[in-house]
């Protein structure tokens, strides 16, 4: 004989046990007391051919219990055992058919609808400029709030533009400075290596100078702040977002455009030009050094040379380009942040494309800065 006891049928407890070819449910066979039993059908030593169910001493069923009965006797008519169920009065039946004609409905169902690959581009498309749409609509609104403070200074927000301007600018000093610096030793050091064997040392100041001033410097400026600012930025609306803190700004009158994004507009446009001719001036040093070193070219040698190739306007071409990378940063990264829903994920999602977008469209803006520079003939 083989008998396998779960829990006794006892007061308000659920069980089962096996006794050959037959297996006794016995007790309340509802959700709460169901874990044990589950365990038990698991591992029950059923017989080989043939069994018969007894439901009999079932005092209690519902829903969780039928799904139960009805998944185990599936799972042995599919390994082949013929089963029967007996003693089962009217409930328990109806309940049990209900939960077998849902359960082969829901198997009935047609599979998710999967868009082929003309359709699944076209709906990415259609999205990409839906959220184009957005951002015009979202910086049209922010050129238009800037705009009024601009003729009201006294309602801009001045201590959290500071707050800003110190977290966006003084503390972005070394790694700007240093990335900075270690590029101008690259350039100096790749050209000084093909001008040296033509005997045009001197040159080296001209690459170093121009190359730094007018592209790489606000360019690799635009990017380190971008990867650093703009995504704390989406970072620290998004979480807000998360927390319903921006509700809540709404809900007293406060325009979370006033409060959360002009300050960080204002401290970013004045501080990326300040930043980027910190990296002008660590570009020129690290090339300077570089061309001591390899090329024997002496700093005063080399800080004349630049004072020749380096006009006034490769300068401002240059520095130029800042306010508008930080314009582009702020209002990237601020309208990713309150595009952030429902959790931690969707403030990592948006922060990672509010990075993304920031360097893509700063490298778009600077190309188009230097094809209108070449009409300018500046």
């Amino acid at each position: 004989m083989n008998r396998v006891h779960a829990q006794q049928g006892m007061g308000n407890q659920a069980g089962f046990s096996i006794e050959g070819p037959l297996a006794y449910c016995v007790g309340n066979w509802v959700a709460s007391n169901l874990h044990d039993v589950e365990l038990q059908l698991s591992s029950a030593g059923w017989p080989k051919d043939r069994l018969q169910l007894n439901l009999g001493g079932i005092s209690a069923l519902d829903t969780a219990g039928a799904w139960l009965i009805h998944r185990t006797l599936n799972a042995l008519q599919a390994s082949g055992l013929q089963v029967t169920v007996l003693e089962a009065d009217e409930k328990t039946r109806q309940l049990l058919d209900l939960v077998k004609a849902r359960s082969e409905s829901a198997a009935e169902l047609p599979r998710p609808y999967l868009p082929g690959f003309l359709e699944s581009v076209g709906r990415k498309t259609g999205g990409q400029l839906q959220q184009f749409y957005e951002f015009l609509a979202f910086t049209g609104h922010l050129a238009f709030i800037a705009t009024q403070s601009l003729m009201r200074p006294w309602r801009i927000r001045w201590p959290l533009v500071v707050k800003e301007l110190q977290y966006a600018g003084v503390n972005a000093l070394p790694i700007v400075g240093l990335l900075a610096f270690l590029i101008g030793i690259v350039i100096a050091y790749q050209g000084g290596v093909v001008l040296r064997d033509y005997g045009a040392n001197i040159y080296v100041a001209d690459i170093v100078g121009l190359s730094m001033v007018r592209e790489l410097a606000p360019l690799i400026t635009a990017i380190i702040v971008a990867g650093r600012t703009g995504s704390a930025y989406t970072a620290q609306i998004g979480t807000m977002m998360v927390t319903e803190e921006v509700d809540a700004l709404r809900s007293i009158g406060i325009a979370p455009l006033d409060m959360l994004v002009l300050p960080k507009l204002i401290a970013l446009v004045i501080a990326l030009p300040l930043l980027t001719v910190f990296a002008d001036v660590m570009g020129l040093f690290g090339g300077m050094l570089m061309a001591a070193g390899m090329l024997d070219l002496n700093s005063s040698t080399f800080i004349e040379r630049l004072t020749e190739a380096l006009s006034l306007d490769s300068y401002l071409s240059g520095i130029g380009k800042a306010p508008v990378f930080a314009v582009i940063i702020a209002a990237v990264g601020c309208f990713q942040g309150f595009r952030v829903y429902g959790s931690a994920e969707s403030v990592g999602r948006q922060t990672t494309v509010s990075v993304v977008q920031s360097i893509f469209l700063v490298i778009i803006v600077d190309s188009l800065f230097s094809i209108a520079f070449s009409k300018l003939g500046i």
